[in-house]
């Protein structure tokens, strides 16, 4: 099996598992009770948030912990569009954001808050004087992601932050899921107000993540009861995961440039050897260094991307089309009509994303095997002869 969907999850790693078992097996009391066992477990709460801090160039008290980053991403929309005193009721997203983030901001508009959306150029880049336009006096809150799940797309965060910050009062959010581990996240030089992370992309456990709450910006618990995580989530920690988080987090951060500079040569050669083989495939995002380096995302003229996707499986090779968080979805990718692709090319699309365990070899395997299944695909198509899919005239 050659794994190269990393950008959907990673399998946790083996310090991580080590960190984790000691709060499964032995220290298991719930954090805020005040005997041996939960001051205990509120010391290894205590050590991942430290850890994490120390990723983040933040101070501890601005962690929040959280069940994974859709969680954060409603905390930080829902909970900043909806406190007391916000400077008003409209949002500013863009149209390339995750479901977490889009969905939450139909939701809010379905509410009354008033939502803009920017659009993006054919590489999925969020234009400056765009947002410019956007700004109001009444803008509570800007959600821009730092890094693309689709195609890995890096957004120019310094200049729309500097943009938000001269033309509004609004509070700047990104999410920065797909980011932690491939670039620097400090807080102190990137100077956003809320930014969301999550462990599973970084080959810690699903179902935990945390969101960075800049010290003095408030907003609205959305999960209310016993007051943990200074009220801002209520619920009882989730200790093996929070461990997990702290540990796969501060390795990710130790390996980061090193890791990154080997995955983005071989993003680039699985990319080069697969349009030698198909020079009709168009590559979809950015050029690096504006995309993550684990990244190699194509799309396919003519060709039925569920087809292709079933086939890789078939012969060993695991990949997506898009985000895992839409499984089910018929519809073709947001993000890729956003980038001007026709529905057709949308639906074509093929994202292959590489991590720690990806070889040269597997890298080499896997053009081939792509090659050899798209072009098996095109013998058997209708449109055989004519690889842009279209109706002859």
């Amino acid at each position: 099996m050659i794994y190269l969907d990393h950008a959907a999850t990673t399998p946790v790693r083996e310090e991580v598992r080590a960190a984790m078992a000691p709060t499964l097996e032995q220290t298991f009391g719930n954090p805020s009770s005040g005997h041996a066992a939960g001051r205990a477990a509120r010391a290894l709460v205590d050590e991942a948030r430290d850890r994490l801090a120390g990723v983040l160039n933040c101070r501890p008290r601005e962690i929040v912990f959280t069940g994974g980053g859709s969680e954060a991403d409603n905390l930080a929309l829902r909970g900043v569009m909806t406190r007391e005193g916000a400077v008003g009721r409209h949002l500013v997203i863009s149209a390339v954001e995750h479901e977490a983030v889009l969905e939450t901001a139909r939701d809010l508009s379905a509410r009354g808050f008033e939502v803009s959306i920017l659009p993006v150029d054919s590489s999925g880049l969020v234009d400056p004087a765009d947002l410019a336009r956007a700004l109001r006096r009444d803008t509570a809150l800007v959600s821009v992601m730092m890094a693309n799940n689709e195609v890995g797309t890096i957004q120019p965060l310094a200049e729309l932050l500097e943009l938000t910050r001269s033309h509004s009062d609004a509070l700047f959010h990104t999410d920065a899921t797909q980011a932690l581990g491939k670039l620097s996240l400090d807080m102190g030089a990137l100077g956003v107000d809320l930014l969301t992370i999550s462990a599973h992309k970084v080959y810690g456990p699903k179902g935990v993540g945390a969101l960075f709450v800049r010290q003095g910006t408030r907003l609205d618990a959305q999960i209310t009861g016993g007051g943990q995580e200074r009220t801002r989530r209520s619920g009882t920690e989730n200790v093996p995961g929070i461990v997990g988080l702290g540990m796969a987090a501060m390795l990710a951060e130790r390996e980061r440039e090193l890791e990154m500079a080997r995955l983005g040569s071989l993003s680039q050669r699985l990319t080069q050897e697969i349009l030698r083989e198909l020079p009709e495939a168009r590559p979809t995002g950015a050029e690096p260094p504006r995309r993550l380096p684990n990244f190699c995302t194509i799309a396919f003229p003519g060709i039925e991307g569920e087809l292709l996707l079933l086939r890789l499986d078939r012969a060993g090779v695991l990949a997506s089309a898009g985000s895992a968080c839409a499984s089910g979805s018929q519809a073709p990718s947001h993000v890729m009509l956003a980038m001007g692709l026709s529905p057709e090319l949308a639906a074509a699309h093929l994202r292959l994303t590489l991590g720690r365990s990806t070889t040269e070899d597997e890298v080499d395997q896997t053009a081939a095997i792509v090659a050899r299944e798209v072009r098996a695909l095109r013998e058997r198509s209708p449109v055989q002869g004519n690889p842009l899919g279209t109706k002859p005239t």
